[in-house]
């Protein structure tokens, strides 16, 4: 059996779909519905039960022994969050405890790590794991994650199969739960449907124009795909950047997503909100060398593909969900 933790997420529900593509339904799926609307990323999955977030660790005593593989996704991922206690509780913690329960119980376990460990890009995005102790988040929540990866990298003893992911800007289908947090498509999306008008954060660094600043955008299928290649291939551990490889500027997002809905381009710039401008990354670019080198040879989603998928098939649908 597989668990799959923040199985209702966004991230985690299309890890069900994935799953639920290759045949499997002997899925565990934890998490909380916090959101009216989070249930609905699962109502087309077929698993085999549910388990409370809080009660799992109850739940993997009595039936541990069933679990084979853990997909932990379950963590609070607002990089807005200011509660550090709260976020090393429940991204540092909780993950050491599924850890060490697929060391001691034979289970392979892969979580999700973040590009927000990257902070400012000083250092690069090269996911070569002697450089990660090198690396300065900028929040709270990439330093709860970049903690428990320089944790487990001191570990001696470590599961079967260990698998770090540092997800870049991901978006598609199953986010719209996520309010603020949702990627920039879909709010591009949303701006353009009610006002015909996609509004964008200034720049306030002078080498950066106004819809300029850069991030790697990753289409949720590629996401699935990446880990569909690790489940497959239980030999390959270590921690893996997931992004494209390639940045692209939020004017191309915008311009696409006006494009992919037929509406006349048409996009205007705001200030950035102060609570989060010492602290905005502009510019993210995954370094794929590692992944590909391991034998990953699927062709990414290019920017416009994923956009257009994510707006026709889903977007624009009155089923969104995978």
């Amino acid at each position: 059996m597989i668990l799959v933790t923040g199985a209702a997420g966004f991230i985690g529900s299309s890890i069900v779909w994935e799953l639920n593509n290759m045949g499997r339904d002997d899925i565990i799926v934890s998490d909380k519905f916090h959101k009216k609307d989070k249930w609905k990323n699962l109502i087309k999955r077929k698993f085999y039960d549910w388990v409370d977030r809080e009660e799992l660790f109850e739940w993997l005593e009595k039936n541990g022994k069933k679990i084979d593989i853990i997909i932990h996704m379950g963590a609070n991922s607002a990089t807005t969050e200011k509660d550090v206690d709260f976020l090393m509780k429940n991204n540092y913690e909780y993950t050491k405890r599924l850890f060490n329960f697929s060391l001691e119980n034979g289970v392979r376990f892969i979580y999700a790590s973040s590009a927000a460990t990257y902070g400012g890009g000083e250092n690069g995005y090269n996911d070569d794991e002697d450089k990660i102790s090198k690396l300065q988040p900028l929040n709270p929540y990439g330093f709860s994650k970049q903690l428990f990866d320089l944790w487990e990298l001191k570990q001696e003893d470590k599961p079967k199969q260990w698998v770090g992911l540092k997800f870049f800007n991901v978006y598609g289908p199953n986010e719209y739960h996520k309010d603020r947090m949702a990627s920039v498509v879909y709010h591009a999306y949303n701006q353009a449907k009610e006002n015909g008008v996609v509004k964008l954060f200034k720049s306030h660094k002078e080498n950066y124009k106004n819809g300029e600043q850069l991030r790697d955008f990753v289409y949720i299928k590629d996401v699935t795909k990446v880990i569909k290649f690790f489940i497959e291939n239980e030999n390959y551990s270590g921690i893996y950047n997931l992004g494209t490889g390639q940045a692209r500027s939020f004017y191309d997002l915008a311009k696409n997503t006006m494009n992919s809905m037929g509406i006349v381009e048409n996009i205007k710039f705001i200030d950035m909100p102060v609570d989060i401008r010492d602290k905005y990354q502009y510019f993210t670019e995954a370094n794929m060398d590692k992944l590909k080198s391991i034998g990953y040879k699927e062709e990414f989603y290019s920017l416009e593909k994923g956009i257009k998928d994510y707006v026709k098939n889903y977007l624009m649908n009155e089923d969104r969900y995978l």
